[in-house]
């Protein structure tokens, strides 16, 4: 009981950790698309908002993600569909839980990631020098909105994943002798969104930049991403990696890129994007050294937070979670099925969550 009334006092959720400047954190970007389809979260059996059951397990911090121009058919492209007003929308929810919020610009009509960074349909004519001034003035447009509408972000993600570059076929990174030219460009185009980010920022208002790669087991692409941002001096806050087991390694490999780029660059490092399976037939365990049940997900992001927090001198700054809120709906179809959601088939929340309360 005590401990209850001293949470209270304390300003932070019940049971959960006080806020010691360590994101914990989920991506909740379907939330909105998921309550239209009929979707119901529950704690205990009763229907209870997601963001409130999220932040009252401990998170702090939730990412949104923003598509220039998204087609609005969920059917069409899985889920692409938010745009300025519905990111604005959560943003609203997300505050009023209490919580802080980071943006994720994806530059893009529909899914940016490592295979595909493809331009926004009404930039593909603009010249290069046109392209530049796009990514700045689009980006400064989007902050300027969040921030007269109350709702700034505390941190800014500028591209999704962008290990090989965004804005294709002018970001693109490529090899041989084409490799310092195109550096060179994306570097450019990179900076001009970090500029639009701060842009209309008052002196009083805190925004960090994030450089998001995909590459959370691999110390040495990041390495030599990271690298070559410094030797173009790109100004950044956060390195965020994302870290799927089955894809980017084992723990021990995320534990050694963490420590080596917090040292090699001097930043904070984030993993902004994690998730594992609760259940299902997983014929591809690669990495996955955790049981494919509710415990073994709860041990598994355990592990990760511990992994996170320990690397050296404070560096290690936010554990994301993809996509907790993947129960399904009718009409909808979410990733894995929902087996890596941390809500059941019923939305009932799973023990998953607890790890982000320290239990």
């Amino acid at each position: 009981m005590r401990a209850f009334f001293l949470s209270l006092l304390l300003g932070f959720p019940p049971g959960a950790p006080p806020d010691d400047g360590f994101a914990l954190g989920a991506d909740v970007s379907m939330l909105l698309e998921i309550e239209k389809a009929g979707g119901v979260f529950r704690e205990g059996g009763r229907a209870k908002d997601a963001i409130r059951i999220l932040r009252d397990r401990g998170m702090n911090l939730f990412r949104l993600r923003l598509f220039v121009d998204p087609v609005s058919d969920y059917a069409k492209n899985w889920g692409a569909t938010q745009d300025l007003n519905a990111v604005r929308t959560l943003a609203g929810r997300i505050r009023a839980a209490g919580a802080k919020w980071l943006l994720d610009l994806h530059y893009s009509d529909t899914w940016a990631d490592p295979a595909h960074q493809q331009k926004p349909a009404a930039w593909k004519d603009l010249d290069f020098a046109a392209l530049e001034r796009k990514v700045e003035d689009y980006t400064a447009g989007v902050v300027e909105d969040l921030r007269k509408n109350g709702v700034l972000p505390d941190w800014v993600q500028v591209g999704n994943e962008i290990t090989p570059g965004f804005l294709w076929p002018e970001g693109k990174l490529a090899g041989g002798a084409e490799e310092k030219p195109s550096w060179d460009r994306f570097a450019r185009l990179l900076r001009a969104g970090i500029r639009g980010a701060r842009r209309p920022l008052d002196r009083g208002d805190a925004l960090r930049i994030m450089v998001h790669i995909d590459r959370g087991g691999d110390a040495g692409t990041t390495r030599w991403f990271f690298d070559r941002l410094g030797e173009r001096e790109v100004g950044f806050d956060l390195i965020g990696l994302s870290y799927y087991p089955w894809w980017h390694g084992t723990l021990e490999s995320l534990r050694e890129n963490l420590h080596a780029a917090a040292k090699a660059f001097g930043k904070d490092v984030v993993v902004v994007e994690t998730a594992y399976p609760h259940r299902g037939d997983w014929k591809d365990r690669k990495n996955m050294a955790w049981p494919v049940t509710p415990e073994g997900q709860k041990q598994f992001l355990a592990d990760v937070v511990r992994t996170v927090r320990e690397v050296p001198g404070g560096r290690g700054r936010g554990v994301v979670y993809w996509y907790p809120e993947a129960i399904p709906a009718k009409g909808l179809k979410v990733w894995n099925g929902g087996s890596t959601a941390l809500f059941g088939e019923t939305g009932d929340a799973l023990p998953g969550l607890e790890a982000f309360a320290g239990r």
